[in-house]
């Protein structure tokens, strides 16, 4: 395995948080996932898919990582990921209140 040999990275890290939230297993994925936004604060692409890992099981987390996601995705000029995260942002403030 890559991670075994020392080759570590925040792309490596997002791609095996994507592939554990595809097969279902959301708390592998946010494990990786965090790692990734660790090596990379301003990797909005992980931002959002760790938002996505959390939204079931802490949904103010998600909140979190849709927030800075938005800040990372801003700095970079990324808009369309912007318009992406303040849906997913605001679906959870609507459901459970700011916060």
């Amino acid at each position: 395995m890559l991670l075994a040999s020392g080759k570590d990275g925040a792309l490596l890290r997002f791609g095996l948080g994507s592939e554990y939230l595809k097969a279902g297993d959301s708390r592998r994925a946010e494990e990786h996932l965090r790692e990734a936004v660790l090596l990379d604060p301003g990797y909005s692409a992980a931002w959002k898919m760790l938002g996505k890992a959390l939204e079931a099981s802490d949904r103010a987390a998600a909140a979190e990582a849709y927030r800075k996601g938005v800040a990372a995705a801003q700095s970079k000029g990324d808009k369309q990921a912007v318009r992406e995260m303040q849906v997913f942002l605001k679906r959870i403030e609507r459901d459970t209140g700011p916060g």
